[in-house]
């Protein structure tokens, strides 16, 4: 069999040049390039094909995930692996949405990574246990309606059913409803413990 060919994006000499000795010493692996921004990954790509890529978001010129969505762009098929050093959900969320099959830390074992690379490279999908708990809960963030969201921006502040109504513009009765439903969403069970995940995934900033 062909070596899987890999294209390696990331802008921190010593991560380059780590990963480069990791897919050196894997006979199944080729490295084909070496891009230190979004832009250059976007190039290398255009020109070589790599079957994989192993891209990190936070570059400049451009970043991971506009590179990430630009390669789908050119190749709907195209292999992409996030691989980077912090964990946001939000990162998880837009890397993912944009195109990538796959996401691991750069701390990740070597093993694990030959396996997240010899599993994407065949069309598969490789999240850890973690990342797929929070892309699940983003999932479920995503049923919120533009009114409940508009509910649990206030019921963060504190403020009781009958203020809500009054700065909706609504009933407490249709107050306590879009409450209930927020809770049962967010698999909470108390108002604090949703004003808490609010918080984790950025909800509040929407309103």
């Amino acid at each position: 069999m062909e070596p899987i060919s890999i294209l390696i994006a990331d802008d921190h000499p010593l991560i380059l040049a780590g990963l480069t000795s990791l897919i050196n010493a894997t006979p199944e692996f080729h490295l084909v390039a070496q891009a230190c921004n979004g832009r250059q990954a976007l190039e290398y790509y255009k020109q070589l094909r790599p079957n994989v890529i192993l891209m990190d978001l936070n570059m400049p010129e451009m970043n991971g995930v506009e590179a990430i969505e630009r390669i789908r762009q050119i190749n709907p098929n195209a292999c992409i692996v996030i691989l980077t050093s912090y964990q946001g959900e939000e990162d998880v969320y837009r890397g993912l949405h944009a195109g990538a099959q796959a996401y691991l830390l750069k701390d990740a074992g070597l093993e694990q990574l030959i396996k997240c690379i010899k599993t994407v490279a065949v069309g598969g999908k490789f999240l850890p246990t973690e990342v797929a708990s929070k892309l699940a809960e983003r999932m479920e963030t995503n049923r919120l309606s533009k009114r409940e969201l508009e509910i649990l921006v206030h019921l963060a502040t504190g403020k009781s059913n009958k203020m809500i109504a009054r700065s909706a513009g609504i009933e407490v009765g249709t107050v306590k409803f879009h409450v209930n439903n927020i809770l049962a969403k967010l698999n909470v069970s108390s108002r604090t413990e949703a004003a808490t995940v609010a918080a984790r995934r950025g909800l509040l900033s929407m309103f």
